[in-house]
Order: C-alpha cells, then structure tokens, then sequence
C-alpha cells in the first residue's frame, strides 16, 4: 500500500491479459469521518484487509465501471456487509444486488464526487473526485503507462491503446464512444473540477500535470480544447451533488 495524500492510498494488483500485466489499481479514500470508501476491487489478501482497516472503518465498495468485474465477487465477499456502488446494469453481469452510483452517500459531502461519462453507454463508466487532494479518479477513461515496461506489454498497448499512452485512451473505449457531443458535455464538466493528481485504472499515478496530459490525450481521441477552468468544491452535475442518503 501506497499512501499518496492525506486521506488518500493505492493498492496495486497484477491483472494478466493475454499474457501481460495491465494490472488493476484499488483507492482508499478515507472520509473525514473516518469511514472508507474502496475504490475497485481486487483478490484482497488477509494482510490486505488488516491495512485497510487500519485506515478506518470500510463503509462502501466501488466499481466505477460495467467492465470492472474481474474481482467483484472476492471483493463483494471479503467485505459481505458493505454497501457496493456501481453503475447501473453492472448486477446483472456479477449475479448479485448493487446499489447505484449515482446520487452518492450524502456523507461523501464536499470531499467525494462522482460524475457519469455520457456518450460511452457500453462501459457506463463514471469519474471520481477527491477534492481535499485535488485528484480525478477514472476507470478505463485513461491509461497511463511508461515506456519501460516488458517488450510483450508494450505490444498489446500498442495494439490496444496505441504508441501514445502516457496517458493514452484505448482504442476499444474511443470506437464506443456513440454520441460525441455527449461525451464532450462529460468531458467539460469534469474539467470544471480543481484536479492535479489523475489516478488511472490500469497503469501509473499521474501526479503532476494531470490536467493537462488528460486534455492532450483527449485531443489525440479527436476532442480538441477541452481545458475548462477549474470550479474548485463545484459538483458539476446537478445528480452530483451528495444530497441523498443511502
């Protein structure tokens, strides 16, 4: 486990396809009231769930995506009491009850937003915000790989994401993008947010510049001038404002 800012952690995990590690990286969110949000799931370990819950109490599991099921069942059964978030249709591909993403935990209050990504209906994929630490959360949004990784690994991200991907958007993402114009509405609205750090699903932190590798990457994807002035504390979806409890 890697603390990465006050009240902030990451917990990488191996994730093999096809033969390489694209692997799967887990956030610990801890909330001002010391309840846990854990962001992903993975094959939690023993000496895993003793340092989460040395963080605080876990509260709430989260996939921010329908594609993100690789381990929600481990997950879902090492912590079996915990509310689990995640989009809309993603109980029908685990087999067993979610709750919605979407309004959040009116606990979350100004330190943890979530925001749909409209346009890519097929991954349903939404973006997270820590405010306290200024940084964006995203699932498949992005990938951010060095150069340096294995020969094989940097073949399938040259066949699936391309030779640009550091932060790179893959290939399979961009073609299921079907309404442009809604995914460009997504995109403006979380750049309305104040963040920094980018935290990818599947590769290395962004820690510096996030802002900017996200707009470039996105103007690589065909979405040019997508730089929005941040609106720091600013929820920027009216359904994500944290005003219902669940």
């Amino acid at each position: 486990m890697r603390k990465l800012d006050e009240n902030l952690w990451l917990l990488p995990y191996p994730l093999k396809m096809l033969g390489a590690d694209l692997r799967r990286n887990v956030t610990i969110v801890r909330l001002r009231s010391g309840d846990l949000v854990i962001h992903s799931t993975a094959p939690f370990d023993p000496s895993d769930v003793a340092k989460i819950r040395a963080l605080g109490r876990p509260a709430w599991l989260v996939e921010a995506m329908r594609f993100h099921d690789t381990f929600s069942r481990q997950g879902r059964d090492i912590f079996p009491d915990l509310p689990f978030l995640a989009p809309e249709g993603f109980s029908d591909i685990v087999h067993f009850p979610t709750r919605p993403l979407l309004p959040p935990p009116a606990i979350w209050g100004d330190e943890l937003f979530i925001l749909p990504i409209l346009g890519n209906d097929a991954y349903g994929e939404h973006v997270c915000f820590h405010a306290p630490s200024r940084t964006l959360i995203v699932a498949d949004l992005a990938f951010n790989f060095s150069p340096s990784e294995p020969l094989w690994t940097g073949l399938l991200l040259r066949a699936a994401v391309g030779s640009e991907h550091q932060p790179g958007m893959s290939r399979p993402f961009r073609a299921a993008i079907k309404n442009e114009a809604a995914f460009r509405r997504s995109m403006e609205q979380m750049f309305a947010w104040d963040f920094e750090r980018v935290i990818v699903g599947h590769g290395d932190v962004i820690e510096t510049q996030g802002r900017q590798k996200l707009a470039r990457m996105l103007e690589r994807a065909g979405f040019p001038d997508i730089t929005g002035s941040p609106v720091p504390d600013a929820p920027p979806h009216p359904e994500c404002a944290a005003v219902a409890r669940q």
